[in-house]
């Protein structure tokens, strides 16, 4: 997932107001507070919360979230992401069991996995992985996946190992565009990231990838990381508007109307990607129930 908090980005810059399209509702309803319930009694992580995701009201109130495995802290420090980066707690083993336990629960027919980066982790953590979607597949046979997997620091024997469980959807973010991935990313490679949805591919994966806009990076320069990931073998690409977390995050350069992500979304379509999701408040996971299928004839 490569999504930490930064050291030496640069200074806090004051915060440009936000437009009107970026505007969200509270977390608010039944559903919400069932989910939120649900969470808490089974000390799972989400990364709606650790992400501060803009769209935490709308699809918890609809009764689902995208859970977070492996803990909550990364061994990353990429400059735009607020989950806590520092030295992860051992591995829970029990995990699987017990996100399996809450889809249940929560009656969900497509969850959303994701993690932090376990570098410090001999096999990146894909043993857990690997498990909590078998876990998942044991007690919701009826359940779809999608999993937002971190690049396992190119050791391609982790990769395989969910290659192998098949989950319906298997999703790498490449974050932004080739220029910005030293200053965004601070531990990933932007070829590597590549690579990694080409051996998805090649393994009959159904593949996915997202880039946040807004980090300085030019129309020209978005266009050639769509082409990038397309080349490489992606089926569904999600383009959304970057949200500074605190003050020491990366500043947000610029904020993107709404009809510039309208004419990704058709750029993107006319490359031959199979399923563009693009807008100001699109995140990793959102609609992700929808990306099991082709966008291309809705």
């Amino acid at each position: 997932m490569q999504e930490q908090t930064v050291c030496g980005t640069p200074a806090a810059a004051p915060r440009t107001k936000k437009p009107d399209w970026l505007r969200v509702k509270l977390p608010i309803g039944e559903s919400y507070k069932q989910v939120r319930n649900l969470v808490d009694t089974h000390k799972l992580h989400t990364i709606c919360e650790s992400g501060n995701c803009p769209n935490m009201g709308e699809c918890w109130g609809a009764g689902t979230a995208t859970f977070m495995i492996l803990g909550n802290i990364c061994t990353r420090s990429c400059g735009f992401c607020a989950v806590a980066t520092g030295r992860p707690e051992a591995v829970d083993w029990d995990e699987p069991q017990r996100v399996a336990e809450a889809i249940y629960l929560m009656k969900v027919k497509h969850a959303v996995l994701t993690s932090v980066d376990r570098d410090e982790l001999k096999d990146g953590g894909s043993i857990i992985w690997a498990n909590t979607i078998k876990a998942i597949r044991a007690l919701n046979p009826d359940t779809t996946l999608e999993t937002l997997i971190p690049d396992f620091r190119g050791q391609w024997e982790n990769l395989q190992r969910i290659i192998e469980v098949a989950p319906e959807v298997v999703s790498h973010n490449l974050e932004t565009v080739e220029r910005l991935t030293k200053q965004v990313r601070i531990q990933a490679k932007y070829h590597r990231s590549l690579e990694v949805i080409r051996r998805l591919k090649e393994g009959g994966m159904r593949t996915k990838s997202g880039i946040m806009l807004g980090l300085g990076e030019t129309k020209e320069e978005v266009i050639q990381a769509m082409q990038d990931l397309y080349d490489n073998g992606v089926d569904v690409i999600t383009l959304g508007q970057y949200l500074q977390p605190t003050p020491k995050h990366l500043p947000v350069v610029r904020f993107v109307h709404p009809d510039e992500f309208a004419e990704y979304r058709e750029i993107g379509y006319a490359m031959g990607i199979d399923y563009v999701e693009s807008g100001p408040l699109v995140r990793s996971s959102y609609h992700a129930e929808k990306h099991i299928h082709s966008g291309r004839n809705k």
